[in-house]
């Protein structure tokens, strides 16, 4: 990995780590762990607000972490499997010595 790329790795990462830093998103983030869910339903669990949820699933949405999609007049929310995969690959890459390394470039 060259410098370059990695800085440009660490901005956006670090964008979607913000993401996640509210509590709200990580509640969020474990229920779709189990699979596609209406935004009804998670209103059900979370007992916040509509525009509040809608706010939490727009940050989701726009850091690639979770996908939606329109059936009628509901919207369905899912995990980015590929994301989600890209970002924990990234952390693991971080937490370890490994020859990309950026102490040593």
């Amino acid at each position: 990995m060259e410098l370059k790329e990695t800085a440009l790795d660490y901005k956006e990462i670090s964008e979607q780590l913000k993401v996640l830093t509210d509590p709200n998103r990580l509640m969020i983030i474990e229920m779709l762990s189990c699979g596609e869910l209406c935004a009804c339903e998670i209103l059900e669990k979370l007992h916040i607000t509509q525009p509040t949820l809608s706010h939490h699933m727009k940050s989701l949405s726009e850091s690639n972490i979770v996908k939606s999609r329109k059936e009628g007049k509901n919207t369905y929310y899912q995990l980015n499997q590929e994301e989600i995969e890209s970002l924990n690959g990234f952390l693991q890459t971080i937490f370890k010595d490994t020859e990309n390394c950026i102490c040593r470039g």
